[in-house]
């Protein structure tokens, strides 16, 4: 079966890994756990909107979470010890399992830091303006 992809205009030219891209986002997205928040953050000094990743990562300590940037995919894994024998659930609601979520950045997205606050990691993003450049390119003629 053929696919088409709607990035097949004569018109979009070197966006091949944008369509890998979105089929791996795509891909990742069905699991729902842990749950998160994506938010704008606006800084006192106007300078340029920050974004805020924040996921729920009840039951897990600062070591048993990593957070890494590769490139522009920035990836947050929690990997949670040994259950510590003698313990006796009559019910379990809090979710003890692993987890890796993923999060693709666009060109210049910056971390620019991240901490465990009462059960919620928190992830800042910078998103720097970007600079607008316009070239005139020289025609030349042949002879």
């Amino acid at each position: 079966m053929t696919r088409v992809s709607s990035l097949n205009s004569p018109y979009l030219l070197g966006f091949d890994g944008i369509e890998r891209l979105l089929e791996r986002v795509s891909r990742s997205a069905g699991d729902g756990y842990p749950p998160y928040n994506i938010e704008r953050v606006r800084p006192a000094d106007d300078g340029p909107a920050l974004l805020r990743i924040t996921l729920a990562v009840a039951g897990f300590t600062r070591d048993q979470l990593e957070v890494t940037l590769e490139e522009n995919q920035l990836s947050i894994r929690g990997r949670q010890g040994e259950e510590e024998g003698g313990r006796e659930f009559l019910h379990r609601g809090i979710a003890a399992r692993q987890f890796q979520r993923t999060f693709v950045l666009a060109e210049g997205m910056e971390v620019t830091g991240a901490k465990l606050e009462n059960g919620l990691l928190i992830v800042d993003l910078a998103r720097p303006e970007p600079q607008r450049v316009v070239r005139t390119i020289e025609i030349r003629e042949n002879r």
